[in-house]
């Protein structure tokens, strides 16, 4: 048989085994190799509905937009700026009005942009509400207590604190770019409840910090058990898109299409504009327009600084703290997030398809502190 009649084969093999894997973990890691801020349309989702009448920011009359950079002792405008480095949509909110709004390649305000691991941060507000409503009993409870099965793999020495602060001891590879790893079985898995299962402790709960995205899949499986039947997408709609007045439907990507469980490590896929206004709920202590949809208590404990039981006082509950001023964040690997500096009372909200040169932990302080 020739060379070229052995090619075609070859190439042909290869695409019927991509077709053949596409609907699996292996399939969908090979089909498109890495996330991607467009993920919403790959797998399966539930709607989280907005209300029929939204809560709008208004544009301040006389905004204050940020100063032109300066690029290897190059000028450039702001937009410029945030353009070359990967920017999807870049919000900056203040006092309740936007001071800045801009979209880059193609992207609008209608855009839908998959939030990646900001849904961590979405996570632990279903969970404070959850515990407010007694549907969970404390953070010191043992996870076992809604995840039994797990008992035979130690987990009854792991409570839903250490799940929050990062420090369950869990063993879980991180890496993206293994496609046999836990974190693209993970992401592009069929089926999270069994590959939770399978899970592992390396090390003693509450010893040190380890940021994983299994833990957080674990703890939403805690609180799909903690719900009794209700999805996890119907709560963060009832508890939250609606109350607060999304101005769009939203959706949580599963991990399949029947009975599928909420990726969520990841994958609640939103415009921008809501996105901020999870900012503005934390910014105001969990309360929204006078009423209280996250406690005070949850808010106070999930943004503070603490390292006691060998937290890390950078990373609380699913929030990130870049520093001592009291702000904080919830950021997605691409470069998303939603920053907030409650004492300049301000939302940054950045999206983009990838970090750019930017390193915006940094980046998005200096930005608060010329407000």
């Amino acid at each position: 048989m020739s060379p070229t009649k052995n090619i075609f084969r070859l190439i042909c093999l290869l695409f019927l085994s991509l077709v053949l894997l596409q609907s699996c973990k292996l399939g969908r890691f090979v089909f498109y190799n890495f996330a991607n801020i467009t993920d919403h349309k790959i797998f399966p989702s539930r709607t989280v509905e907005a209300p029929e009448t939204p809560f709008v920011f208004p544009y301040v009359q006389q905004p204050k937009s940020p100063k032109n950079i300066t690029v290897d002792e190059t000028e450039v405008t702001f937009d410029e700026y945030l353009s070359q480095n990967k920017t999807v949509a870049f919000l900056i909110i203040q006092n309740d009005s936007i001071q800045y709004e801009k979209y880059f390649n193609k992207y609008d305000e209608e855009s839908i942009v998959a939030s990646f691991s900001m849904a961590k941060s979405i996570t632990s507000m279903l969970i404070g509400i959850a515990i407010d409503e007694g549907k969970i009993k404390s953070v010191d409870e043992p996870i076992t207590n809604y995840i039994p099965e797990l008992k035979e793999n130690g987990f009854d020495i792991v409570t839903i604190k250490h799940l929050l602060q990062m420090t369950s001891g869990l063993d879980f590879n991180e890496s993206y770019s293994n496609p046999f790893g836990h974190a693209a079985t993970f992401y592009y898995g069929t089926n999270l409840r069994k590959a939770i299962n399978k899970l592992q402790l390396k090390n003693k709960p509450g010893e040190k910090f380890d940021y994983t995205s299994g833990t957080t899949q674990i703890l939403g499986l805690v609180l799909e058990r903690a719900l009794q039947g209700q999805t996890i997408s119907t709560y963060l709609e009832e508890k939250i898109w609606k109350p607060i007045g999304m101005e769009f439907d939203a959706s949580w990507s599963l991990d399949r299409k029947k009975d599928g469980l909420e990726k969520t490590f990841c994958c609640v896929n939103a415009r921008a504009r809501d996105f901020a206004k999870l900012g503005r709920l934390y910014l105001n202590k969990g309360n929204w327009n006078g009423q209280q949809i996250v406690s005070e208590q949850w808010v106070k404990e999930s943004t503070r600084l603490d390292s006691s039981d060998n937290s890390a006082w950078y990373y609380q509950y699913q929030w990130w703290l870049p520093n001592e001023n009291g702000t904080f964040y919830a950021q997605g690997i691409l470069g998303q997030y939603i920053f907030i500096d409650p004492e300049k009372k301000l939302i940054i909200v950045r999206l983009g398809e990838k970090h750019g040169k930017i390193r915006w932990n940094k980046f998005l302080p200096e930005i608060a502190a010329a407000y």
